[in-house]
Protein backbone atom coordinates (compact mmCIF):
# COMPACT_ATOMS: atom_id res chain seq x y z
CA UNK A 1 0.00 0.00 0.00
CA UNK A 2 1.59 3.30 -1.07
CA UNK A 3 1.03 6.37 1.50
CA UNK A 4 0.54 8.84 -1.97
CA UNK A 5 -3.22 8.73 -1.78
CA UNK A 6 -3.00 9.86 1.95
CA UNK A 7 -0.85 11.97 4.29
CA UNK A 8 2.71 11.01 3.87
CA UNK A 9 3.81 12.16 7.31
CA UNK A 10 1.92 9.12 8.67
CA UNK A 11 1.71 5.23 8.10
CA UNK A 12 -0.64 4.36 5.88
CA UNK A 13 -0.82 0.60 7.90
CA UNK A 14 -1.10 1.55 11.87
CA UNK A 15 -1.11 5.48 11.62
CA UNK A 16 1.69 6.50 13.41
CA UNK A 17 3.88 9.30 13.31
CA UNK A 18 6.73 8.63 10.28
CA UNK A 19 10.31 9.92 11.07
CA UNK A 20 11.52 12.26 8.77
CA UNK A 21 13.71 10.82 5.62
CA UNK A 22 17.51 10.35 6.63
CA UNK A 23 20.24 9.21 4.73
CA UNK A 24 18.74 5.43 4.19
CA UNK A 25 16.48 4.30 1.13
CA UNK A 26 13.71 3.61 2.72
CA UNK A 27 11.45 5.49 5.88
CA UNK A 28 10.79 2.63 8.64
CA UNK A 29 7.44 3.17 10.52
CA UNK A 30 8.83 3.08 14.01
CA UNK A 31 5.14 0.85 15.33
CA UNK A 32 4.77 -1.57 13.02
CA UNK A 33 8.06 -1.31 10.59
CA UNK A 34 6.18 -0.20 7.36
CA UNK A 35 8.76 1.01 4.85
CA UNK A 36 8.03 3.43 2.54
CA UNK A 37 10.99 4.53 -0.43
CA UNK A 38 12.68 7.59 0.35
CA UNK A 39 11.22 8.51 -3.37
CA UNK A 40 7.60 9.25 -2.23
CA UNK A 41 9.14 12.26 -0.33
CA UNK A 42 10.76 13.81 -3.18
CA UNK A 43 9.54 17.48 -3.97
CA UNK A 44 7.35 17.40 -0.14
CA UNK A 45 9.01 20.38 1.99
CA UNK A 46 8.61 20.24 5.51
CA UNK A 47 7.81 23.52 7.61
CA UNK A 48 7.40 24.35 10.92
CA UNK A 49 6.72 27.41 13.18
CA UNK A 50 7.38 27.95 16.78
CA UNK A 51 5.22 30.26 18.55
CA UNK A 52 5.88 32.02 22.13
CA UNK A 53 3.28 34.14 23.91
CA UNK A 54 3.54 37.02 24.82
CA UNK A 55 4.90 38.10 28.43
CA UNK A 56 1.40 40.18 28.94
CA UNK A 57 -0.25 36.39 28.17
CA UNK A 58 1.82 34.52 30.77
CA UNK A 59 -0.02 32.92 33.56
CA UNK A 60 3.50 32.54 35.21
CA UNK A 61 4.26 35.94 36.39
CA UNK A 62 1.61 38.66 37.45
CA UNK A 63 1.37 41.52 38.96
CA UNK A 64 -1.11 42.41 41.72
CA UNK A 65 -2.56 46.17 42.30
CA UNK A 66 0.83 46.83 44.48
CA UNK A 67 2.76 45.84 42.07
CA UNK A 68 4.26 43.06 43.92
CA UNK A 69 5.17 40.73 41.53
CA UNK A 70 3.73 36.85 41.76
CA UNK A 71 5.12 33.74 40.12
CA UNK A 72 4.25 30.87 39.46
CA UNK A 73 2.23 28.76 36.98
CA UNK A 74 -1.88 29.66 37.00
CA UNK A 75 -3.89 26.40 38.37
CA UNK A 76 -7.61 25.83 38.28
CA UNK A 77 -8.14 26.18 42.53
CA UNK A 78 -10.74 27.71 44.00
CA UNK A 79 -9.35 29.97 46.75
CA UNK A 80 -11.04 29.16 50.44
CA UNK A 81 -11.20 32.97 51.61
CA UNK A 82 -12.63 34.57 48.41
CA UNK A 83 -14.29 31.83 46.78
CA UNK A 84 -12.38 32.91 43.09
CA UNK A 85 -10.68 30.32 40.90
CA UNK A 86 -6.71 30.87 39.91
CA UNK A 87 -3.81 30.34 42.51
CA UNK A 88 -0.33 30.18 41.83
CA UNK A 89 1.51 27.22 43.28
CA UNK A 90 5.26 26.53 44.16
CA UNK A 91 6.65 23.51 45.50
CA UNK A 92 9.46 22.95 48.35
CA UNK A 93 11.10 19.76 50.15
CA UNK A 94 10.26 20.77 53.50
CA UNK A 95 11.04 17.14 54.99
CA UNK A 96 13.83 14.42 55.02
CA UNK A 97 13.81 13.32 51.03
CA UNK A 98 12.07 9.86 51.52
CA UNK A 99 8.89 11.76 52.00
CA UNK A 100 6.31 13.91 50.18
CA UNK A 101 7.08 17.91 48.83
CA UNK A 102 5.31 20.69 50.73
CA UNK A 103 3.08 22.41 47.60
CA UNK A 104 2.12 26.42 48.27
CA UNK A 105 -1.02 27.81 46.40
CA UNK A 106 -0.91 31.33 46.85
CA UNK A 107 -4.37 33.12 45.39
CA UNK A 108 -3.83 35.66 42.28
CA UNK A 109 -6.69 37.55 43.70
CA UNK A 110 -6.47 38.21 47.70
CA UNK A 111 -3.10 36.70 48.06
CA UNK A 112 -4.20 34.35 50.51
CA UNK A 113 -1.87 31.56 51.21
CA UNK A 114 -2.29 27.92 51.83
CA UNK A 115 -0.06 24.77 52.13
CA UNK A 116 -0.47 21.19 51.50
CA UNK A 117 1.62 18.58 52.38
CA UNK A 118 1.97 15.40 50.02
Amino acid sequence: MSCSGGDPNFCPECGNVLPLPGKSNTVRCPRCSFCIPVTEFSGLEVCSTVVFNTVEQSPVAMEDDEGSELKGPVIDRRCIRCNKEGMIYHTRQMRSADEGQTVFFTCIHCRYQEKEDS
